[in-house]
């Protein structure tokens, strides 16, 4: 398994958000001005992106795995047209739908290099891009070029 490493941007976004949204539900619940259930919303937002975080790719025969917190994405690879390591290739980009820092940037995302691609990415700087036939991935292995070798690889043999 490719190890997915946080940069310390996602680190600090990841602890200051989920600060933040925990100190809104115990401001909540302390000074109870509203109903209860509103209060767990804010810890309930961080619970749910946890669940999205993104722990680690496997490249297998034909496919690439993407391990979350407690299931695996399965992206079939057949009509992979160009992989390759690209620093920094979401610079610029825009959100259209998605999480951009709590614990992963992940979603549907646009910039002028990559047109719209998808996202599994907790490190913008270890950026590898993988260009299929009917769409573009964008994901963050600890070693991009390892990556890239072993993906390469499996499609050859």
């Amino acid at each position: 398994m490719h190890v997915a490493p946080w940069s310390l941007l996602l680190r600090g976004v990841s602890f200051g958000a989920t600060l933040l949204l925990t100190g809104v539900s115990v401001a909540l619940w302390v000074t109870d001005a509203s109903p209860r259930s509103l209060c767990l919303l804010p810890v309930g937002v961080v619970a749910v992106c946890l669940l999205f975080v993104i722990r680690g790719y496997t490249v297998v025969p034909g496919a690439l795995e993407i391990h979350r917190l407690l299931w695996t994405t399965r992206i079939p690879l057949k009509g992979l047209k160009a992989i390759r390591a690209e620093p920094e290739a979401m610079r610029g980009s825009l959100r259209l739908c998605g999480n951009g820092g709590l614990f992963s940037f992940t979603g549907w995302f646009r910039n002028r290099s990559l047109g719209l691609y998808r996202a599994f990415v907790t490190d913008t700087r270890r950026t590898v891009v993988l260009s299929l036939a009917t769409r573009t991935l964008v994901v963050s292995p600890a070693d991009p070029e390892a990556f890239v070798r072993d993906v390469e690889a499996s499609l050859l043999g």
